[in-house]
């Protein structure tokens, strides 16, 4: 029943979006469904948006869907295959309804190219979107590890199971002792180089043996430079794979390019950079320490506060390598549960506007719909379908997540630190993976604790200053009766009183 549902979702989506021909990649991350269009311009927004199961669409250098947790992950396999079988069905040479020529083609190609490169590809922006493919795939298994290592703690702690718990550790930790060569493999991927050369070069840096090699008057550890060198070494491999292809002759090819490539960058990742990546790598640590324990709760402000700008922005995915090398270090990640405020805001903010709007049943149904989502740590719903479109409400969810981040970040100024064994989670789902420096019951203690601030401040800004007068006259009525006549104003201040799945 559930996959009828799936695939219902996905035949829904599909002809929006331009039908099989126009979809020229699929992909997914935890909550939305991310594609790659031949032709942008034959996407139907206002029909996707109105789709039940659609919390809302993001226009970015790919068109993404957002159809929450759990959910995308089952639409995703239903959507590649009827977009597989429309691919099989279509004939090539059936004649349409308009066929356009080479030169109309490449002029509407060359337009969209245009504006699209104009509103988003900038290089920094580029780099960003790069940086999460490498990451996001690894989230899944950072998320899995990271709760079996905080239910092996707690057994621990307990001693319970004494039999059990070193196989839970080795669990827990094998992903993690080898992440370097996922990300490798990931980047040259990513960068147009062959995986498994990518994957190969980064396995260097966890190799026992590199501890009888010396670089740079000192003896190598293994994996020194974590996530960063292996980064750095699958970069540099991809574009020596690349010099290779280009000059080696095809008859020797297989046989001389994944030497030169192993070779040459194997030789600079070990006599380089591993000691340069693993500075930066502590530097990243010691920075982070240093910036909670003597600016906490200011740090806490700032991070809290500007992190739901950033993430409508995609620079958060600037902060995925830094996680990652936190919780190489330390175990844990001492900015996620901060960052995570910024959720705890979105929900006050949402209750607010609930209590504000009583009479505004589309808003309303909105929010009863996101807010167990949002509870979870998912933004999306609320963002999207509530507090972007109104304005003023996002300014002052953003005000929450500053509170409940100068909470935490307080108390790590103090030395009580709380952390993230894994990345991806927020809200309510963090829990099972909260670590810190003095003990699980404190530390579960202070992250309730900014929970709720988050929450009492995201509620209480929001319900006094989220709205001015004219707004509430506007949209405080009962839309019920009058949906299509709301959903079709052009007064900017009905946008929001439109269906419960309109962002």
């Amino acid at each position: 029943m559930a996959t009828d549902k799936n695939r219902a979702t996905a035949a829904a989506i599909l002809p929006l979006v331009g039908g099989a021909r126009n979809v020229t990649s699929i992909a997914h991350c935890m909550t939305r469904l991310r594609l790659r269009l031949a032709d942008r311009s034959l996407v139907d927004d206002e029909a996707l948006k109105a789709l039940p199961a659609v919390m809302g669409v993001v226009d970015d250098d790919t068109y993404q869907i957002v159809l929450g947790p759990g959910i995308v992950a089952r639409v995703t396999p239903e959507f590649e295959a009827l977009v597989a079988e429309g691919a099989a069905s279509a004939a090539p040479t059936a004649p349409s309804e308009h066929v356009l020529t080479a030169d109309e083609l490449a002029t509407q190609g060359a337009a969209i190219r245009a504006a699209r490169k104009e509103k988003n590809a900038t290089p920094f922006k580029l780099f960003l979107r790069r940086i999460a493919n490498i990451f996001v795939p690894l989230i899944p298994a950072l998320i899995g590890c990271g709760i079996i290592a905080g239910i092996n703690g707690l057994l621990i702690n307990l001693e319970w199971l004494p039999g059990i718990t070193p196989a839970l550790a080795a669990i827990a930790s094998g992903f993690m002792a080898l992440i370097a060569v996922f990300v490798g493999f990931n980047t040259a991927k990513e960068f147009g180089g062959t995986p498994i050369l990518g994957g190969a070069v980064a396995a260097i840096i966890v190799y026992a043996g590199v501890a009888n090699i010396e670089a740079f008057g000192q003896k190598l550890s293994p994996g020194q430079g974590g996530v960063l060198g292996a980064l750095g070494a699958a970069v540099l491999a991809t574009y020596i794979e690349k010099w290779c292809r280009r000059w080696v002759p095809e008859a020797l090819d297989v046989l001389v390019t994944p030497t030169i490539t192993v070779l040459l960058s194997g030789l600079v990742t070990i006599f380089g950079l591993m000691f340069l990546a693993g500075e930066v790598s502590t530097g990243i640590g010691t920075a982070a320490n240093w910036l909670l324990d003597n600016t906490g709760a200011f740090a806490g402000l700032v991070l809290g506060g500007l992190f739901l700008p950033l993430v409508m922005l995609g620079l958060h995915q600037a902060l995925i390598p830094i996680h990652t090398t936190l919780i190489e270090q330390q175990g844990f990640t001492v900015l996620l549960p901060i960052l995570a405020m910024a959720g705890a805001g979105q929900v006050g903010c949402a209750i607010a506007v609930f209590k504000r709007l009583k009479n505004n049943t589309s808003i309303r149904t909105t929010i009863k719909s996101a807010l167990p989502a949002g509870f979870l740590g998912v933004g999306e719903p609320l963002i999207y379908g509530v507090s972007l479109p109104l304005g003023r409400p996002f300014i002052t969810a953003c005000v929450g997540g500053a509170a409940g981040g100068a909470f935490i970040g307080f108390f790590s100024m103090i030395g009580e630190k709380v952390g993230s064994t894994a990345i991806g989670p927020s809200g309510w789902a963090l829990f099972p993976l909260l670590d810190g420096n003095k003990g699980l019951g404190l530390t579960i203690a202070i992250y309730g604790g900014g929970l709720l601030v988050g929450y009492v401040v995201g509620f209480v800004a929001t319900y006094f200053f989220g709205f001015s007068k004219q707004m509430l006259v506007e949209l405080n009525v009962d839309t019920t009766a009058h949906e299509q006549v709301v959903a079709g104003s052009p007064t900017p201040s009905a946008d929001p009183a439109k269906s419960p799945a309109t962002v």
